[in-house]
């Protein structure tokens, strides 16, 4: 006995259909992992500037403290070819608050990135004052108005004591 199997005329293809919402499938993967990948390199670079602001920050607040007298301290001949720094007019750099002294304004160049920093100081109490120095990145792309208020994540503010 012979059994003759019976087969079905099924389609051996993909319709239109199916085509189509795989291509849309890949595409929404695709434009997602692009943005993942774009968002992640900016957030790397801007963590870069803060890490790099914090860093130069620390490095100009504790030479000032470290210095023999606190009121001669001058970063510009203090660094020499260790760190690029250039004095600039006050109008150039961040502004200081109503009641403290300012030492100096700079501009700091770190692997081709502007920071402007201003240095100030406060007498806190007989034989005590509070040295300060704000940090400033991507300075050119800050409006006069957001000056006052200091974008946070484009600034950063250090303050330590010394004995006088």
């Amino acid at each position: 006995m012979m059994m003759t199997s019976k087969r079905s005329k099924q389609a051996c293809g993909f319709t239109f259909t199916e085509v189509m919402g795989a291509i849309l499938v890949l595409t929404v993967a695709v434009l997602g992992a692009s943005a993942y990948r774009y968002h992640a390199t900016l957030d790397v670079r801007k963590a870069d500037l803060q890490t790099t602001g914090a860093r130069v920050a620390c490095l100009l607040c504790e030479t000032w403290r470290g210095s023999s007298d606190p009121n001669t301290f001058d970063p510009t001949t203090h660094f020499g070819s260790e760190l690029t720094v250039e004095s600039v007019m006050l109008s150039e750099a961040p502004a200081s608050p109503t009641d403290h002294t300012v030492l100096g304004t700079y501009r700091v160049i770190v692997e081709d990135t502007d920071y402007r920093v201003l240095l100030y100081w406060k007498d806190i109490s007989t034989g005590l004052r509070a040295l300060s120095v704000i940090i400033v990145w991507e300075w050119e792309s800050l409006t006069l108005a957001s000056l006052e208020a200091y974008i946070p994540s484009k600034s950063f503010r250090l303050t330590t004591y010394v004995t006088i």
